[in-house]
């Protein structure tokens, strides 16, 4: 008792009190109240804090602020927090597939995702990988690598991939698209685009694409360089005009270019079509002053100006001197164009030639896995390592936690509950819910079946005893000897209390109750239930003040007994308690 004193003990206990509750314990037993007095104290509530200091009071007090306490909590039952399970942020495998020249881990170096996730960057070559793609288990790579004389063996599951590498070119014999079709089975994001890495497998598709743009810009805008595909030697009979360049298959860095001058010269090259069994594409030769290019990477734009030395025909073979020109919106124009096609391209090129009479001509349009030129490599690669930070920032991942290859996650979220369905009872090990005090604010309440019993026979005898309804004898009901017996009923079945919450009546003699209205029983019938069977002392002494204050709407003539009635039970609760 004295620890619940210290602990509920407040000061401000009056203001929790119902109106006229101090006045009526501190009246003699002789006295009578009129039958207007409820209703005045109520209207002039009077403090009396200072001049109340009975050992009652401060229980009382305590049940008060108790209440006020418990009326403040949230709606339905207070969930104790599991224990907080610490997120770890696993690292970001980023693969980089491009040659050994190139460390590009120093580029990602101090990088993370979202400014928090590490990036763990493994290196290779499309000839030094090997993989499993699965449905929903994404895609498991392996790697062997020869560095620095040690054969590295190592197998890993990527986030995010950086092509730099061709992966077709029948110059070299090189043909890794089973691994791009892998890499894209597995869902797996890239710079550029998988899907646009596959397409730029086959030259002509890629010209075939800035064929739809020549005819949508116009040959003004888009100067497009005239070209014929051939699917195999059998239709190549001859050329409109000549000199030619002849160009065979998929190649890369000038090879498979042929420049034929007569139509001698091309039966000859039409022979060897033929035994490469593959497609050639012809196009005019353009006698050119300097070569340009023009290379997007992210929202960076750059144009170069590379003239030949050597006096070679390719610009590429041999010696020739570089130099960065101003990039004008005509260039800007043409790299936008194609930076478009299969679905966007974060990092591409376009090649043109400028010829001797001061025409431009577009011939071919690069990829991510353009090589790097010009004074300005280190810029490029680290503008290329921003660009895969930025998208891999972009990408929906979990918070710390990776599903299961075999198992998808899927989170686990709890059903919402109705906002005005409360638990029948609290779980184990929780605290029990309680019924607020009186004007303060009310949980939502559960509302209880009806019951078989008419409503005279769930109203109190005239002697004070149990109700008589069928429920009196229930477990619930039964308490320790000197407590104040509850009993809780439901609207019976009468119209005006089918559908309303049962409402709690106490075990003190009270008089008859068949006097009432029907408008009277039906403001009965509003009152709330207890949210639980089980009630403490404290909901008894709440549920019994709320209902004897209900009480006192009666006609005038009980309302003297009924405030007897009350003041009878707060001075036997409060010798119960004061020792």
């Amino acid at each position: 008792m004295n620890f619940l004193r210290r602990r509920l003990s407040d000061s401000s206990f009056v203001a929790n009190l119902p109106n006229g509750y101090m006045t009526d314990l501190q009246r003699p037993d002789s006295s009578t109240s009129s039958p207007a007095s409820p209703a005045m104290e109520r209207r002039h509530p009077q403090p009396l804090a200072a001049s109340f200091s009975s050992p009652g009071s401060s229980l009382f007090s305590s049940f008060s602020s108790a209440m006020k306490q418990t009326s403040q909590a949230p709606l339905g039952p207070i969930e104790s927090p599991g224990p907080s399970t610490p997120v770890v942020q696993r690292p970001r495998i980023l693969l980089v597939i491009d040659d050994a020249h190139t460390d590009w881990a120093k580029y990602f170096h101090g990088k993370k995702v979202n400014g928090e996730i590490e990036i763990r960057v493994e290196q290779a070559e499309f000839s030094e990988l090997n993989l499993a793609a699965y449905v929903t288990g994404g895609c498991m790579v392996d790697m062997q690598v020869v560095r620095n004389g040690t054969k590295i063996v190592r197998s890993f599951k990527p986030d995010f991939i950086l092509v730099r590498q061709h992966a077709y070119s029948m110059a070299l014999g090189e043909d890794y698209r089973s691994l791009v079709i892998g890499l894209q089975y597995g869902g797996l994001p890239a710079v550029n685009s998988l899907y646009s890495v596959y397409n730029f497998c086959s030259k002509p598709w890629v010209f075939s694409q800035l064929i739809k743009i020549f005819h949508s810009l116009g040959p003004e805008k888009f100067p497009l360089v005239e070209q014929t595909f051939f699917p195999n030697h059998k239709p190549m009979l001859t050329a409109p005009h000549f000199p030619v360049v002849v160009k065979l298959g998929h190649a890369h860095a000038g090879m498979g270019k042929i420049k034929v001058e007569n139509q001698h010269d091309y039966q000859d090259i039409t022979s060897m079509v033929a035994m490469a069994k593959t497609y050639a594409t012809t196009e005019a030769f353009i006698d050119s002053k300097y070569d340009i290019r023009i290379q997007k990477i992210g929202s960076n734009y750059k144009a170069y100006m590379r003239t030949s030395i050597s006096g070679n025909w390719k610009a590429n073979t041999g010696s020739a001197m570089l130099e960065q020109v101003a990039m004008t919106e005509r260039y800007r124009l043409w790299v936008d164009s194609c930076s478009e096609m299969f679905g966007g391209l974060d990092i591409c090129a376009v090649k043109a030639v400028h010829s001797k009479d001061g025409r431009d001509y577009i011939i071919e349009v690069m990829d991510s896995s353009m090589p790097l030129i010009g004074e300005h490599l280190e810029e490029d690669k680290q503008l290329m390592a921003d660009l895969v930070v930025s998208k891999m920032s972009q990408l929906p991942m979990p918070g710390g936690t990776v599903p299961s290859p075999l198992r998808p996650w899927t989170p686990q979220t709890k059903p919402a509950k109705p906002p005005g369905q409360a638990q029948l009872g609290p779980p184990l090990g929780q605290p029990q819910p309680r019924t607020p005090t009186q004007g303060g604010p009310r949980q939502a309440q559960s509302p209880q079946p009806p019951r078989s019993g008419s409503p005279s026979q769930q109203r109190l005898s005239p002697q004070g005893q149990q109700p008589l309804s069928p429920s009196s004898g229930s477990p619930q009901q039964q308490r320790s000897p000197g407590s104040p017996q509850l009993s809780r009923t439901s609207g019976g079945s009468s119209p005006n209390q089918v559908s309303k919450p049962g409402t709690t009546l106490t075990s003190q003699p009270r008089p008859p109750m068949q006097n009432r209205s029907t408008s009277q029983q039906g403001e009965e019938s509003k009152k709330p239930a207890a949210p639980h069977p089980h009630l403490n002392k404290s909901q008894s002494l709440t549920n019994s003040l709320s209902t004897s204050d209900a009480s006192q709407r009666g006609t005038p003539s009980e309302d003297e007994a009924k405030a007897e009635t009350i003041r009878n039970l707060r001075k036997s609760f409060a010798s119960l308690f004061s020792d």
